[in-house]
């Protein structure tokens, strides 16, 4: 990579220059200066909000997202869009099928679309996602909507970068609703049953209200909109309930507990990465595994006890 200069790119940045912003999401991505250019831009950071957009693959999530972007367009709105996908970001496959439809918003000035890659991380969510919504948020987009690969009940992971969760699901997914229930169906703020032009959408609707109704929790029932995003039907709506979230959540307190929430699980998880990362090195470069293994093995010892004298040397 070429050399750069992170106070000229944050200062360009800070001035809308789109080349700056994207160049700080890969240098986030691939180098340890995450971390100073998350130093340098967190006095003013806060102010966007954070949509996820998640559910099974051909759920029509980019062409939702595409919907949603361009109504919000029309406001005036400040968008940036971060697809993760479950391949690298720096070739053209990093672009699902469907997902081609967003880049009919990239010659829009307003939007600027990020695909990252999940590298295998469980939640479908990169590791580096968080680093881009502060960067984008510090680049003065009013909206942020993050679309996950979707890849099953991991997909709880997109709760902890959001504001808002849209789960978007389709009719004729009854045995697809039961079996995900456990996991994903927690998630949603807003219910969004899309492709509303096909049969089986009353019945769809019923289902995951019959699900909410087992619901141990009923502090908010969540909201169910039909949609057809292919027909541009039930946007404005969708687009409504948005906004009625939105001001429950900061009506309720709920918006400043969530995100120090999300701060809370950030700071953990950095640190569990640092120390992890901490103690891998050390270990090679300071034990003989292959012997401790063996040790263990032949019952000489216990992990435990390993474990616990490795942890004491790390921390020191």
């Amino acid at each position: 990579m070429k050399k750069y200069n992170l106070n000229e790119l944050i200062e360009r940045a800070s001035a809308d220059d789109v080349a700056a912003a994207s160049r700080l999401i890969t240098i986030a991505e691939s180098t340890e200066d995450n971390e100073k250019i998350i130093a340098k831009i967190s006095p003013e950071l806060g102010n966007a909000y954070v949509i996820g957009i998640t559910g099974a693959p051909g759920v029509g999530k980019s062409t939702l997202t595409e919907r949603l972007v361009r109504e919000l367009r029309k406001k005036k709105k400040k968008i940036g869009i971060i697809a993760i996908d479950p391949t690298s970001p720096f070739s053209g496959g990093a672009l699902l099928g469907d997902r081609i439809r967003l880049q009919k918003l990239a010659t829009d000035p307003g939007v600027f679309i990020r695909s990252m890659a999940s590298r295998g991380h469980l939640g479908g969510i990169s590791s580096a996602t968080s680093d881009a919504i502060k960067i984008l948020d510090f680049f003065g987009c009013d909206f942020i909507f993050i679309e996950t690969v979707g890849v099953g009940q991991s997909e709880v992971e997109i709760v902890k970068n959001v504001d808002t969760t849209l789960l978007i699901l389709i009719p004729g997914m009854g045995d697809e609703i039961q079996a995900i229930k456990a996991g994903v169906m927690e998630i949603a703020d807003i219910f969004v049953v899309n492709k509303s032009d096909k049969d089986g959408v009353e019945r769809t609707i019923l289902e995951i209200e019959m699900l909410q109704n087992l619901s141990e929790t009923d502090v908010h029932k969540a909201p169910i909109k039909k949609v057809s995003a292919k027909n541009n039907d039930g946007i404005m709506e969708l687009i409504s309930a948005i906004d009625e979230h939105q001001k429950y959540l900061l009506k309720s307190d709920l918006f400043h507990k969530n995100r120090k929430k999300r701060l809370e699980i950030e700071l953990k998880q950095i640190a569990h990465n640092k120390l992890l990362e901490k103690t891998h090195h050390f270990v090679q470069e300071n034990y003989q595994i292959k012997k401790i293994i063996d040790q263990v093995y032949q019952n000489k010892t216990d992990v435990y006890s390993v474990v616990n004298e490795l942890l004491k040397k790390v921390l020191k």
